[in-house]
């Protein structure tokens, strides 16, 4: 099913779109936006209208108002019973109604009616929202704003009321007929580096001396035809700090928005240690549905997502460490397992996962992740090996609460990591799965590389866990911390940790302080990270952080409308309707009360297309291999869709033989081979990663020395030790080929150059420094020999 994008009527007819307004206030890592929708009815008929608006999931939604005429009608957030009733009471009666609530299916999909528009009246839809910015692994701060709704594969069991049944017309993204505008403030006390964005920007004009502020927008002409991205960098990013807001007691006598709120953020300084000997059993889970065919962005050369998964799965594959267990899952309508329960990783097993990730399509239909997660947790466990669960998919289910639950209900037993891939993929349910499961989450957007962050998760998956974690607050006599945020259990080294707190009783005066202190324990080492703050709570009109610790207290209490537990209900109804922030059991209802006249005449209804990418919308094209090429054709004899092959473009090649050729020519001492590689759509890289073996090393045979550029009889020749293992010779010059000529993929290959080595210090210890000086000359690099630790 499709899910649409903008106000739609109950005929599935949109009202056309004028412009969408954004404006967006960052401060330090917490956004605050107020999105405007501004739609005019230019017939000759009332309107009963129906809007869906998409948007992260971590977003606590608090304000939503209707402009109409000129009169602003600001709507009460209510329990979602009652406001169905007031609503479908006015409606009813002829009079104009507004109700927004969460989407049934999902937490990043809002859906909202609006009743009986008249003709030529003109309405403006605002939204407010605050929320966290995600810190990414180089520093930068990552903002979204969703435009991109990609079709949802429909389950059976889906709540059938909701609105992702809408169908809408589709365009390709270039044709979008609506303007879009987007003006942001970022402001940081620490200065503010640079910022980027993956849309085209207006000169950036930076305020201050310390550049502690700067003032953006999109360059004019804009359309709303992709996510809106921007990377945000400060000068200093990983200072702990704590900010304490002042309640609102007059206006809030009971409950959270009563008191002052603390947001305390900490940067764990996790050492780095050796993993522990416990291996464990790694299960790749990755979707190959039809929309996997599609790029990863609608950017110039972005990788098709399945070339990426299968990519993803070669380095993974090759960088798991030695005498664990693991299976990979391909799933769509159906699924496949490689291997009927997970087996040891051996060379046999690892080869026989390696032929057949290069045979995965994405040919499996719709997105069903539900059943194929409930027969991996039915499998028994690996004695001494912890599960460690991987998840890849372009999150277009219906089904995210489910899967959610089924995921929490197996916690204590495994952890789990979740990718989104791909624009428009769900954020409820990538950070869904991944909180409840004790793991990570990661989008790959734009040029971002699915690779390098399935890595940074394995590492983190490899890493002792880290145990008895706790927050304690040191406080004056008469004042104390009640922890608002969910229990704490995992840390990562290189995250950051948000923890918020409601502070009830009498505050110091001006000069009084409080110590909070994080405290974790690592391969039996006591750790602690402390924060001193001042007590003088701050004035913010918007009660950013009352809102922000009661979205914090929704995500670990209210996990759907049908899935909540009656027990906890009556909790999160508090909590949502006290500090004025959406959950699934609560919706915002406004009727306006200035029109005493009831709407006349009969309601009608037009369309507005939807940003789509197009081969996610339509049915795709069959391909054939002619040479080392893909040719598209249709099925049955018809046509394309328009644009079709903007939206199916090729994998990119990082390192071509070619590129190589030009940019290092010489620097081997021999020509590099000019054919094209032997496997559509892997680079050198990969094809020199997919030949090492499961130990680390590799065999010194044909090739290899096609990739290296050299003849197999040139390396015997020049092995520098007589009758050493080729196989040592072969494994220390693949590792100065990592170094030489893929060292900005670093971050992608250096768990299986460490695991290589290992190999070569257990195996070739006594001759390491000898092989390794006559690798680096004869291939005339200018490798530091101290990456072997010599």
């Amino acid at each position: 099913m499709v899910r649409p994008s903008g106000l739609l009527t109950r005929q599935e007819e949109p009202v056309p779109l004028k412009s969408i307004c954004v404006t967006l206030s960052i401060r330090e890592f917490v956004a605050g936006v107020a999105a405007t929708l501004n739609y005019e009815n230019e017939e000759k008929f009332p309107l009963e209208t129906f809007f869906v608006f998409p948007m992260d999931e971590d977003s606590a939604v608090y304000s939503f108002e209707a402009m109409v005429d000129g009169k602003t009608i600001k709507a009460e957030l209510k329990d979602k019973k009652k406001a169905h009733i007031i609503y479908e009471s006015a409606i009813s009666h002829r009079h104009q109604a507004f109700l927004l609530e969460e989407d049934k299916c999902s937490r990043d999909v809002f859906c909202c009616n609006v009743g009986n528009l008249q003709p030529g009246s003109k309405v403006a839809l605002t939204l407010k929202y605050v929320q966290e910015l995600p810190l990414e692994a180089d520093g930068a701060l990552r903002y979204v704003l969703p435009a991109v709704l990609n079709p949802r594969y429909r389950c059976s069991g889906s709540p059938e009321d909701s609105c992702l049944d809408l169908k809408t017309p589709i365009v390709p993204l270039d044709d979008l007929p609506y303007a879009f505008s987007m003006t942001a403030t970022v402001s940081s006390q620490h200065g503010i580096e640079t910022i980027q964005s993956n849309c085209p920007l207006s000169p950036i004009e930076y305020l201050g001396d310390k550049k502690t502020s700067a003032q953006i927008s999109l360059a004019d002409g804009h359309k709303f035809d992709r996510d809106v991205e921007l990377l945000i960098y400060y000068r200093e990013v990983h200072t702990p700090s704590v900010a304490v807001e002042l309640g609102n007691p007059k206006n809030n006598p009971d409950g959270l928005m009563k008191d002052p709120s603390a947001m305390v953020c900490f940067y764990p300084n996790i050492p780095e240690v050796e993993p522990s000997a416990i291996c464990g059993e790694f299960v790749f889970l990755m979707d190959c549905s039809g929309s996997m065919q599609c790029p990863i962005s609608k950017q110039d050369k972005s990788q098709l997502r399945i070339e990426a998964a299968k990519e993803t799965l070669i380095l993974l594959l090759k960088s798991l460490p030695v005498n664990c267990y693991f299976n990979i899952y391909a799933f769509g309508s159906s699924f496949e397992a490689f291997f009927p329960n997970s087996v040891k990783y051996t060379q046999d097993t690892m080869e026989e996962a390696l032929r057949r990730v290069k045979l995965m399509r994405a040919d499996l239909g719709g997105t069903e992740i539900l059943t194929p997660l409930q027969v991996i947790y039915r499998e028994p466990s690996t004695p001494g090996h912890p599960l460690q669960l991987f998840v890849f998919t372009d999150g277009e289910v219906t089904d995210t609460f489910s899967i959610i639950k089924e995921v929490r209900n197996h916690r204590l037993r495994h952890r789990c990591f979740s990718f989104g891939i791909g624009e428009g993929a769900s954020t409820s349910l990538i950070k869904g799965i991944a909180r409840v499961g004790g793991g990570t989450s990661e989008f790959i957007t734009g040029k971002d590389r699915m690779q390098a962050k399935a890595l940074r998760a394995l590492k983190h998956a490899l890493q002792p866990a880290v145990e008895d974690v706790s927050v304690n607050w040191d406080l004056p006599r008469g004042l104390s911390a009640k922890t608002l945020s969910p229990e704490q259990t995992v840390l990562y080294k290189g995250q950051r940790l948000i923890v918020y707190a409601q502070l009830t009783g009498t505050m110091p005066p001006e000069e009084g302080t409080g110590e909070v202190c994080l405290n974790y324990t690592l391969q039996g080492k006591s750790c602690e990270n402390k924060v001193t703050f001042s007590l003088q709570p701050k004035l913010d009109d918007n009660f950013t952080i009352h809102r922000l610790a009661a979205k914090a207290f929704l995500q670990s209490m209210d996990i759907g409308f049908g899935e909540t537990p009656a027990k906890t209900k009556k909790d999160v109804l508090k909590v949502s309707i006290d500090c004025g922030v959406i959950s699934s059991h609560t919706a915002f209802i406004a009727i306006n009360k200035d029109v005493n006249k009831p709407v006349q005449g009969p309601l009608a209804c037009r369309d507005i297309p939807r940003p789509v990418l197009l081969c996610a919308a339509a049915p795709m094209p069959q391909c054939k291999r002619v040479g080392s090429a893909r040719i598209f054709g249709c099925r049955h004899g018809s046509q394309p869709p328009p644009n079709i092959f903007q939206a199916m473009k090729l994998p990119v090649q990082d390192i071509t033989p070619q590129e190589l050729k030009d940019l290092d020519a010489g620097s081997w001492g021999f020509d590099l081979p000019t054919r094209a590689p032997p496997v559509f759509g892997e680079t050198y890289l990969v094809q020199l990663i997919s030949l090492q073996n499961a130990d680390g090393s590799w065999d010194l045979d044909e090739d290899l020395a096609r990739i290296l550029g050299i003849s197999l009889k040139d390396l015997w020749s020049a092995l520098p030790v007589k009758d050493a293992d080729s196989s040592s010779w072969a494994t220390v010059l693949a590792v100065v080929w990592l170094h030489a000529k893929a060292k900005h993929q670093k971050c992608e290959w250096e768990l299986l150059e460490k695991k290589a080595r290992t190999w070569i210090n257990s195996n070739a210890a006594s001759i390491k420094k000898k092989l390794v000086k006559a690798a680096i000359a004869f291939t005339k690099s200018s490798v530091d020999p101290a990456v072997f630790g010599i």
